[in-house]
C-alpha cells in the first residue's frame, strides 16, 4: 500500500469492548439514554397546538 492511500478506521469486533462514548450509567444503559428519554418525555408532554386541533376537527367533520 502506498503512503497516499488513506487508511480505513479499524472497527472492533462484535465481542470487543464498547466504545468510550457508550459508557454505561444506571441500569446498564448508555449515559446518553437518560437525556434522550427526558427530551422525548418533554415533547410528548407538550400540549397539542390549537391549529392542529382545529385541523383534526375539520377532518373528523368530513365523514
Amino acid at each position: 500500500m502506498n503512503s497516499d492511500t488513506p487508511k480505513k478506521p479499524q472497527r472492533s469486533t462484535a465481542g470487543g469492548p464498547p466504545p468510550a462514548s457508550a459508557t454505561q450509567g444506571k441500569g446498564g444503559e448508555p449515559e446518553w439514554a437518560n437525556g434522550l428519554r427526558q427530551l422525548y418525555d418533554s415533547v410528548v408532554d407538550e400540549p397539542l397546538p390549537d391549529t392542529f386541533r382545529s385541523l383534526l376537527a375539520q377532518l373528523d367533520s368530513k365523514d
